[in-house]
């Protein structure tokens, strides 16, 4: 941090609403002490560039990273790092940022990359998550397929921030917040009472990082799933990829 202020980097991919609400809370004065240095796009006609410039966030500060644009992961990563660097970013946060984060990056930030993830993850334990398209809707439409078919009561899904590692969706849980599903819930509806809570778990794990210096871990005490449901959970995730493509 330099002049008391973490610089901030924020990825996206698509409608960019968490990072709109964090540029927000920044600007409200909601979070004194973090700085949005840098937006960077892996898509570029991702609506959340946009909503960054009518933020007033300056345009020399949002990249575009387009993962098929290089030659494999590490050169993708040198093109971060490098964005990175020239601003000198402390904490990258990734708010619906689609591509695997390049093993390069994760090794210069260790510790300090975090990603918004949509739905239940259990630390050490299987979860909805993982690589391969379990990513927005598809997350929740795999929540729904769970509670509805697991033969005991599944009344909540979880907005999850959890730091990045190299194994997608495997870093440990930062924060989370219950969402209560509801009966006529679908894979939309539930994405949309679940996306607040979203901004909100962002907003405060940006806080605690940029006042304390860092997040308390979180642990489930008993698992999500239960020994046995693990093929169940496997259905409900092929499920949500094949409902949801595109996430």
């Amino acid at each position: 941090m330099k002049n008391g202020k973490l610089n901030l980097a924020i990825c996206i991919s698509g409608g960019g609403t968490t990072m709109r609400e964090v540029l927000r809370a920044c600007e409200s004065g909601r979070l004194p002490h973090v700085n949005p240095a840098l937006v960077i796009s892996s898509n570029r006609n991702a609506g959340g560039v946009s909503k960054a410039l009518a933020e007033r966030f300056p345009q020399k500060d949002i990249a575009f990273a387009i993962r098929k644009e290089f030659p494999n992961r590490d050169a993708y990563g040198e093109t971060i790092l490098r964005e990175c660097r020239i601003r000198d970013v402390d904490m990258i946060f990734q708010c619906g940022f689609i591509p695997v984060m390049p093993a390069n990056v994760i090794k210069a930030y260790k510790q300090m990359i975090a990603n918004q993830h949509p739905g239940p993850l259990d630390y050490g334990r299987p979860g909805f998550g993982g690589e391969g398209g379990m990513y927005g809707r598809a997350v929740h439409h795999a929540v729904l397929y769970f509670a509805q078919r697991a033969g005991r009561p599944f009344k909540k899904t979880e907005a999850t921030v959890h730091r990045v590692t190299e194994e997608v969706d495997k870093g440990e849980i930062l924060g989370i917040k219950p969402v209560e599903i509801m009966a006529g819930d679908d894979a939309e509806k539930l994405a949309a009472r679940v996306l607040p809570y979203e901004h909100e778990l962002v907003i405060e794990t940006l806080l605690c990082f940029s006042e304390f210096g860092g997040e308390q871990e979180f642990r489930h005490g008993e698992p999500l799933i239960r020994p046995g449901e693990e093929a169940l959970l496997k259905e409900a995730k092929a499920a949500g990829k094949a409902a949801f493509p595109n996430g």
